[in-house]
């Protein structure tokens, strides 16, 4: 079992695991399009796919984030793409701040399935907080900032004028 497969369905076509687009790649394309027809990857192709190197990919899986990757029988590693799609989920979780500690448990919920909603919709709403939080304050950040490129660009035409 992957890890997405016991996440909520809402509104969306077949092809998409009735996940909607949206939802499913958070809005930005891959870096690299997906192989048409193809659902095996070796963690290579998902490195340059994804951005993560081969050495995060592993550690991922070894610290419980990755659900189960298949194997072949001399025992390379074969993403799927439901790998991917949770992949650029972890991606984005990453992305936000969110703590790795915080995606192993959320990781491990999914895992869990249906009985847990309510913790993870509990650990997704805290983050998004959090992200809140500082966004507000990247914004006065930004505020400061522009205040003082302003105070330089009049000087600056000021002292062009003379």
């Amino acid at each position: 079992m992957t890890v997405t497969q016991s996440e909520p369905v809402t509104s969306g076509g077949a092809a998409t695991g009735g996940l909607p687009t949206r939802v499913r790649d958070c809005g930005t394309a891959p870096p690299h399009p997906r192989p048409t027809g193809r659902d095996k990857y070796t963690i290579s192709e998902v490195a340059e796919h994804t951005g993560l190197s081969a050495h995060t990919l592993r550690w991922y899986e070894r610290i419980g984030l990755m659900p189960h990757v298949d194997r072949t029988h001399t025992g390379q590693r074969r993403f799927t793409n439901r790998d991917l799609d949770w992949l650029s989920l972890v991606t984005k979780l990453r992305l936000t701040g969110m703590p790795v500690a915080d995606m192993v448990r959320y990781a491990k919920l999914v895992r869990e399935g249906e009985s847990t909603f309510a913790e993870r919709e509990q650990l997704l709403t805290a983050h998004r907080e959090d992200v809140r939080q500082r966004i507000a304050e990247l914004r006065s950040t930004l505020d400061v900032l522009d205040y003082k490129i302003d105070i330089y660009a009049d000087a600056r035409r000021a002292s062009e004028r003379f």
